[in-house]
């Protein structure tokens, strides 16, 4: 039986419109109680302990000066809440972890890695690639030099991988697009069962009910890059999964609540 662990951990908080980003918008008229205020949602990286190494997901956000003036305003970092403040409260340096994979190369997903210097750094091929020559849509997402500023990446080796990939024993990668050209979740065998680590592909567990009223098998988001693949990713997950417990967006705010009661999923 697997002795992985999932130990969830908020690097901040990016105020979104629930209408804009969390629900597609022919969803609306069977979702009345959808708010039309911003709403503060959580930034997950996911540390996975038990193995041979420890394995981060994601880096998580930039600080708040950096997020209110390239991307989100009103987006804040709270002290202590940067990744590598939060692993020392747990009692790890950045050197400690071995690997981190990166479920795509949004900003809010990988800043602070140059504190890694000893970490493997896993992305998918197809999400560095976008990455590097975004079209300017996503210049901000990605942080693009022609913003003048600097790559959270910039001069980082990656080990790219496509497709559905073994990391090491009881953790794996499969291809979930469509909120970015080359999102991947990270799946890890536990003894509570695969936790799905799904980053962006699924924005909050919402996105998993069904509309009946529409035929949908799920509520589609608000923010994509392709909304047919986002809905296919959104349906294979749901589908992977043994239970919906299972399934860990990066910005579900439950989680938070859920991390007060248990810090450390499947033990």
């Amino acid at each position: 039986m697997s002795k992985l662990t999932v130990r969830p951990i908020n690097t901040g908080y990016v105020p979104t419109y629930p209408k804009q980003y969390h629900y597609h918008h022919s969803v609306f008229k069977y979702r009345p109680n959808i708010s039309e205020e911003k709403v503060p949602l959580p930034v997950f990286t996911f540390l996975i302990e038990g193995g041979p190494e420890l394995i981060l997901v994601d880096t998580g956000m930039a600080w708040t000066e950096r997020a209110n003036e390239y991307h989100h305003p009103g987006s804040y970092q709270p002290e202590g809440f940067a990744i590598h403040e939060q692993l020392a409260k747990i009692g790890y340096r950045c050197e400690d972890i071995g690997k981190v994979i990166f479920t795509h190369l949004h900003w809010d997903h990988m800043f602070y890695m140059e504190k890694f210097t000893r970490a493997q750094f896993i992305a998918s091929r197809a999400e560095y690639e976008f990455a590097l020559d975004p079209i300017p849509l996503y210049y901000k997402s990605y942080e693009h030099p022609a913003l003048g500023i600097r790559r959270p990446f910039e001069g980082l080796k990656f080990d790219l991988v496509d497709g559905e990939t073994e990391i090491v024993p009881g953790v794996r990668v499969f291809p979930t697009p469509g909120h970015s050209p080359g999102h991947q979740s990270v799946e890890v065998d536990t003894k509570d069962g695969g936790y799905i680590l799904a980053g962006d592909s699924i924005f909050i567990l919402a996105n998993l009910e069904p509309v009946p009223e529409m035929h949908y098998p799920i509520t589609p988001p608000g923010r994509f890059a392709d909304i047919i693949a986002c809905w296919k990713s959104i349906e294979l997950q749901k589908n992977r999964a043994k239970r919906l417990d299972l399934i860990l967006p990066c910005h579900e705010p439950a989680i938070e609540e859920r991390v007060k009661q248990t810090p450390v999923f499947g033990l």
